[in-house]
């Protein structure tokens, strides 16, 4: 009996230790050896940028919800912890709201270990890429951290929103996606058509012409589970193969994983709504309004004037790239009188969820 229980062990550890490893090497092998079959999105050329109507993107059926569970890599660093504690506290806030479709939601963790917030945040630990791999380039791990949680985790909505720390939910979710479509919000510098002959490499002519590429990254998508299943292998190879092809890698920089994403989403033949509504990005957007999504990834600095100086640290200024080593303290300063209601929101925001988080600071 002790020798069967010792020898069932050793088969499964010896199991998942293979699985691992052909991921791995499936991301250093040849990319067309990876690239998926014929695409089925023959007849779909150009997703149009629209303003989708919500009673659209509501609910299919009789009244039955499409629940779709949020997910969110991150490290364990100061800097995406405080993030990823914010973005979850508005979560919670909305989750049930008026048109809500969002169900669960996960950090994936992808430090190949335990934090002291699991308790707080619903946290999957994914393992990084072997040392070295992501070239210095540590978005690299976010879809091979993908790819672990949805091998592994237990996931019961059947779409994915996959979010980012730097994410502020500011109303409730409906799932935007529609009849076998993922929605994604369009991103004016993923240029496809500009970079066609770069991307044929990973996207040869007999998959389609090259307006197939959607111009988005991987966030904000809500997608078929199972269409992401099967493009996040694909996402990951393609993305550690542009990494390693220097052309690539210094045409696309720091949108490199993006154009991923973009070009795994196309081989699968998973054409997007680009979805103008789905976010905004202050300072540069000046008004909420209908939008879901607060994104701050940009710097805001203003005068005392309310006038914008941005290249140039302000006489009052909020960038997330203040606390990259110490967290933002409670009660940070509004925004002097002239500034936009976007960024206003955002403070404001930032404040209310740091007041009510227990053990902020800690």
């Amino acid at each position: 009996m002790g020798c069967g229980n010792f020898f069932f062990t050793v088969l499964i550890t010896f199991s998942v230790a293979l699985i691992t490893y052909n991921i791995l090497i499936s991301a250093n092998a040849p990319l067309k050896q990876d690239l998926p079959g014929p695409s089925s999105r023959s007849t779909l050329l150009v997703d149009p940028v629209i303003k989708m109507p919500l009673e659209r993107s509501r609910r299919s059926g009789f009244g039955k919800k499409r629940l779709f569970h949020t997910a969110v890599t991150a490290s364990d660093s100061v800097y995406n912890t405080w993030q990823c504690r914010v973005m979850y506290y508005w979560y919670k806030k909305h989750k049930d709201g008026p048109n809500s479709e969002m169900g669960g939601f996960t950090r994936i963790l992808h430090s190949g270990k335990p934090d002291k917030f699991m308790e707080e945040i619903p946290t999957f630990i994914a393992q990084p890429l072997p040392a070295g791999m992501d070239q210095g380039y540590i978005v690299l791990n976010r879809p091979w951290a993908f790819v672990q949680w949805l091998q592994k985790a237990d996931i019961k909505e059947d779409y994915i929103l996959m979010a980012e720390p730097d994410h502020i939910i500011v109303k409730p979710i409906p799932n935007l996606s529609k009849d076998g479509l993922g929605a994604a919000f369009p991103f004016f510098y993923i240029e496809p058509k500009k970079y066609e002959s770069l991307l044929r490499k990973y996207f040869p002519e007999d998959k389609g012409p090259i307006t197939n590429i959607d111009p988005i990254g991987n966030s904000p998508v809500i997608v078929g589970k199972e269409s992401l299943k099967k493009i996040a292998p694909t996402w990951m190879n393609v993305s550690l193969a542009m990494k390693k092809d220097p052309e690539t890698d210094k045409a696309f920089g720091w949108v490199l994983e993006m154009y991923g994403y973009a070009v795994s989403s196309a081989l699968h033949g998973v054409g997007n709504i680009l979805y103008k509504d789905f976010m905004i990005q202050p300072p540069w957007d000046t008004e909420v309004g209908k939008k879901f999504i607060i994104h701050y990834t940009y710097g805001c600095d203003y005068d005392m004037k309310g006038k914008l100086t941005y290249g140039k640290i302000g006489e009052w200024r909020f960038d997330k790239r203040s606390y990259d080593t110490v967290i933002p303290p409670r009660n940070l300063p509004l925004p002097p009188p002239g500034v936009p209601e976007s960024v206003v929101t955002l403070v404001k925001m930032v404040n209310e969820a740091t007041a009510n988080i227990p053990n902020w600071g800690s």
